[in-house]
């Protein structure tokens, strides 16, 4: 390639780029590597084009039938679920604690960044437990970039924990490979420092995994494999802390 040719071909590629086409388009328009157009229009603003107004396509037939199958199950879950009696709350509390709650010994926590699981593991809490409300605690777990008083603002109203009772926010380091921020609102740990609570409980959770009905169909054998493993871990009120399986 001649210099005259080459100093054509940086010069046009800029103006092209400053048409907001992509290095992609100008290298195939010109003929020439991606690699060179990229350092031939380094210092050229990229403003990315409008996207079309053109009318889209409406969902394919595949797509319909997703959409159908779903809204058929949400409202078979609405129709399965109904309302909850007092037993049932109880029991779907103690297996939301069982999967996301402290294990450890002396502290009640559940974290989570789903606002709806958080709402309705204070309502289970207190609901069963006695809980004294100038104890409750709630900890801010921040990406970079969150607007921290409007976070603590959205959960303290959200859960009626105040303000005053929340811990320092704890920021998650920055991380470039992040393009945008999953949790726009956190996630958030509720904890309420109490052994006897946080003991009665992991009796419910203990309780509830080691029930014979959830073993309906296997083996004796397998079912006090089962028990024993369950015994055997922290699942146990009141298991020390060395012993324990997912503790937070």
């Amino acid at each position: 390639m001649g210099f005259r040719v080459h100093v054509e071909l940086r010069a046009e590629a800029r103006r092209l780029r400053a048409d907001s086409l992509t290095l992609a388009e100008i290298a195939s328009r010109l003929g020439v590597a991606k690699s060179s157009v990229s350092v031939w229009v380094r210092e050229v603003d990229f403003i990315p084009r409008p996207r079309s107004s053109a009318r889209k396509r409406g969902p394919n037939r595949l797509q319909v039938a997703k959409q159908a199958e779903i809204e058929s199950a949400l409202q078979w879950g609405r129709e399965t679920i109904a309302t909850l009696s007092e037993r049932d709350f109880l029991i779907a509390g103690a297996a939301l604690y069982a999967g996301e709650g402290a294990k450890t010994d002396g502290c009640a926590k559940f974290a989570n960044s789903d606002p709806r699981m958080v709402v309705l593991f204070l309502a289970w809490l207190r609901r069963f437990f006695e809980i004294d409300e100038r104890r409750l605690r709630a900890a801010l777990y921040l990406h970079e970039g969150l607007d921290v008083e409007a976070v603590r603002f959205f959960w303290s109203s959200l859960t009626g924990i105040p303000e005053s009772q929340f811990f320092k926010p704890y920021r998650a380091v920055p991380d470039s490979s992040l393009r945008s921020v999953k949790h726009p609102m956190g996630c958030l740990a509720v904890v309420y420092n109490s052994t006897s609570v946080h003991r009665r409980l992991m009796g419910l959770v203990t309780a509830l995994l080691t029930f014979d009905g959830v073993f309906r169909g296997s083996s004796t054998a397998e079912h006090s494999a089962v028990n024993r493993q369950v015994v055997s871990s922290n699942l146990t009120p009141g298991a020390p802390a060395s012993s324990a399986v997912g503790g937070q």
